[in-house]
């Protein structure tokens, strides 16, 4: 239900739309104390808030979300490993397929600068997974182009939803969630991939993870869910500003705990987001609240729209007023 609260993305959107577009109610105590049942019926202002800024305003006790069946048994995935030489073709291909957001909703991909020594020891690699709703034939003329491009590894499979992630290395066992590490996320909304900017993101991710080996576990993270179910829905009747954007990208700064890295870490990460948007200069920085770091601007996590903050402000003044739940990319009133 947290990541609900600020948007929350998956696999699922193109279905279905948002987590947070699903919600139908839920019971939450608010900064007085008191227990209010929050839904379009019942404090309905508030109820648009919660949808996007809803850590803003209470502790969820209770909720109920819509649930539905399974389109289908089993996901198809296919996951390959490229060497940076197929940066350039991959991110093309990437656009392609995207197609400015238009590509099928059974369709999503998601890739990854890293290092992987048994690969290579120069060069950060590139893994990009497809996910496709349905089966391996359905998903040919998806994978087909990736495939041509000659990956120095490739693993294909369907499974039950339930182990897709732990299938693509993206489970509650794996390193991405293994615990004992800082982890420092700065995300950055994207239209479409610029491929020179793709390719200065990918040297300086390698210039600084060579230069300093100790931020080496870190990644460039590019997420491209389906988008049909997220457009669907009208911009205005939720608080989540960021329905325009079509790739999720962020950089995750990951090392063990070492405060004497801490601000090469940061001052790092900073310049691969500033770096990540001046792909899209004529674009203002969006930033997605579930993975934003605590520096953004109001405006870069809320939303842009005057009105749109207005009344932001405004629940938080009716609901928060001495901003007891300001410990998370607070409502400034």
């Amino acid at each position: 239900m947290g990541a609900a609260l600020g948007g929350g993305l998956g696999r699922y959107q193109g279905y279905y739309g948002l987590l947070q577009d699903n919600i139908v109610d839920v019971d939450l105590v608010l900064a007085s104390g008191e227990i209010i049942t929050v839904s379009e019926q019942s404090h309905p202002d508030l109820f648009w808030g919660l949808k996007g800024a809803g850590h803003n305003f209470g502790i969820v006790t209770r909720f109920t979300i819509k649930l539905y069946e399974s389109p289908v048994n089993d996901w198809y995935f296919a996951q390959f490993v490229f060497t940076q030489d197929k940066l350039e073709a991959l991110v093309t291909q990437v656009n392609k397929m995207m197609d400015n957001g238009t590509q099928r909703r059974e369709l999503m991909n998601y890739f990854v600068y890293a290092w992987n020594p048994q690969i290579s020891i120069t060069d950060p690699i590139i893994v990009f997974t497809i996910y496709y709703i349905g089966t391996k034939e359905q998903s040919s003329p998806y994978t087909k182009p990736y495939f041509d491009l000659n990956p120095v590894f490739h693993n294909d499979s369907s499974v039950p939803y339930p182990k897709l992630a732990s299938a693509t290395g993206l489970g509650d066992e794996d390193f991405s969630c293994a615990h004992g590490y800082n982890r420092l996320q700065y995300p950055v909304g994207l239209l479409t991939y610029n491929v020179s900017n793709t390719r200065a993101v990918y040297n300086m991710y390698k210039s600084q993870t060579t230069a300093v080996p100790a931020l080496n576990l870190s990644t460039v993270v590019f997420e491209g869910y389906s988008l049909e179910g997220v457009k669907a829905v009208d911009p205005a009747s939720t608080a989540y500003p960021h329905r325009e954007d079509n790739i999720l990208a962020s950089i995750l700064t990951v090392y063990a705990p070492n405060p004497s890295l801490d601000k090469t870490a940061i001052s790092w990460a900073r310049q691969v987001r500033d770096l990540m948007h001046a792909g899209q200069p004529a674009r203002k920085r969006n930033a997605y609240v579930n993975y934003a770091f605590g520096d953004e601007t109001q405006e870069q996590v809320y939303g842009y729209e005057p009105w749109r903050l207005e009344r932001l402000r405004g629940l938080k003044r009716k609901y928060d007023p001495q901003g007891r739940f300001n410990f998370y990319e607070p409502i400034k009133v």
